[in-house]
């Protein structure tokens, strides 16, 4: 978590984008040598610092304030379903659901049960040689690096970004609880997919029902299981044999795991021996003080600070706040992107759009659009993020627009509607970012933004 309001912290945070999408990969080969930003984000007072994706917090300050990472701001604890809140720690041990498929056997997805922070995505057009990777492994300071087929596909009509992957090395690359899952990698190895817990229950997914994974070939798969992976953007994970199948490209793309070194240094190595126009992206925020080097999981931009670029005019902050609060009482739907129904960063998106501003689609990546604010400084039209996922307790995964007044706008959750509710700065908070129109468009994927 940030530190605590009436405390300094100065830190140089770098951050750069965790997707996948073939056109959003050209920019960051162009934006990765982008200079660290100097940010300080600060909590209510009475509030103490811990780090990010530790989901308690002493105590609840007033109505709609989440006390556990997982909960959906503003929601109350009646509907939170299977997931124990009230303790101020979600309840993540039965989080990832599944159930076996036939073919899926237990050796499949065995593997070594030391988790791997992926903190490195290199993502070319085309299939990266096999000597790349073994060779990103000779770097010191990486302790694993892994090819992956990354891609774009619909999953029941909806557009997600999916990763082709061996089940049985990729799994450990994977937020805790997903990873720790044996049978929902099996399932991977043995022909399923396995979707985002977010996916899975805000689009009523079944366990028991097919669904058609459509990219160059369309094929009905079975679901191996509820779990986020925790890589920015990231709803579905196949094995390579079916990422064969759907006509991602092979190979395209590696994940490297580097727990104890200075991200941007070691980026700076992989730019030499990777191909031109490849792009190399972080997947966390390294915070860095000094000889100190903290991974975060908050949000905030690629090196850019509140002082260093332009935000909404006039004009768009009013346009995208009318439009936003002209929404409320429309339905939530997942993957909905407006005009009458939305999920949380569908309405942004939307929003945004009605005031010419183009915006990323996820979440995720709609944390990186703006400098990290302090509290303090917030005011109407700035971002406010959450994590919200108890498979991935880390990722970012929600997303409310603040209007002002101590209150915020989103689109919470199936069964309920667009809303305005007291702003929220519990557990789950992930920080405040303000949107930097041209930063927003490149995250996009449209440098003429």
């Amino acid at each position: 978590m940030p530190p605590t309001e009436g405390s300094l912290l100065p830190s140089q945070a770098r951050w750069l984008l965790p997707v996948v999408a073939l056109a959003v990969a050209v920019f960051l080969a162009v934006t990765g040598l982008a200079d660290h930003a100097k940010s300080t984000l600060r909590l209510p007072a009475g509030r103490s610092a811990r780090p990010a994706g530790v989901a308690h917090v002493a105590g609840r300050v007033g109505t709609g304030i989440s006390t556990a990472v997982g909960a959906i701001p503003g929601v109350s604890e009646t509907r939170r379903g299977r997931w124990a809140f009230g303790t101020g720690v979600a309840d993540t041990s039965g989080a990832v659901a599944t159930k076996p498929l036939p073919a899926a056997r237990r050796s499949a997805a065995s593997g070594q049960s030391r988790l791997l922070p992926a903190d490195i995505l290199v993502v070319g057009r085309r299939a990266l040689s096999v000597k790349l990777a073994a060779r990103l492994r000779r770097i010191q300071g990486v302790v694993a690096a892994i090819p992956v087929d990354a891609g774009r596909v619909r999953v029941d009509g909806v557009f997600v970004n999916v990763l082709g992957v061996n089940p049985a090395k990729f799994r450990w690359f994977a937020a805790r609880p997903t990873a720790r899952s044996n049978a929902l990698w099996a399932n991977v190895a043995a022909g399923g997919v396995a979707i985002s817990f977010t996916m899975g229950s805000q689009d009523r997914l079944s366990l028991d029902a097919p669904v058609t994974v459509s990219g160059v070939h369309p094929l009905k798969l079975p679901v191996a299981g509820f779990g986020t992976v925790g890589i920015g953007g990231v709803d579905a994970v196949v094995s390579h044999a079916v990422a064969h199948s759907l006509g991602l490209p092979s190979a395209n793309a590696i994940i490297v795991s580097a727990p104890h070194a200075r991200l941007d240094r070691l980026m700076a190595k992989i730019r030499k021996f990777t191909p031109a126009k490849t792009a190399v992206a972080a997947l966390v925020t390294q915070v860095i003080e000094g000889k100190t080097s903290v991974t975060t999981a908050a949000a905030g931009a690629i090196g850019v600070g509140v002082g260093t670029g332009r935000g909404l005019t006039s004009l768009q902050l009013a346009t995208f706040l009318a439009a936003a609060e002209s929404r409320v009482g429309m339905r939530y739907v997942w993957g909905g992107d407006g005009p009458t129904q939305f999920d949380c960063s569908g309405l942004v998106q939307w929003s945004l759009a009605q005031a010419g501003v183009v915006m990323p689609r996820v979440a995720a990546d709609q944390a990186r659009t703006g400098p990290l604010l302090p509290l303090r400084d917030l005011r109407p039209g700035d971002l406010l993020f959450y994590h919200t996922d108890p498979t991935a307790p880390d990722y970012i995964s929600h997303v409310a627009i603040y209007i002002g007044n101590d209150e915020m706008l989103q689109a919470p959750e199936p069964g309920m509607n667009v809303e305005i509710v007291r702003a929220d700065f519990g557990a789950g908070f992930a920080g405040a970012v303000r949107i930097y129109p041209k930063v927003a468009a490149a995250v996009a994927g449209n440098l003429a933004g």
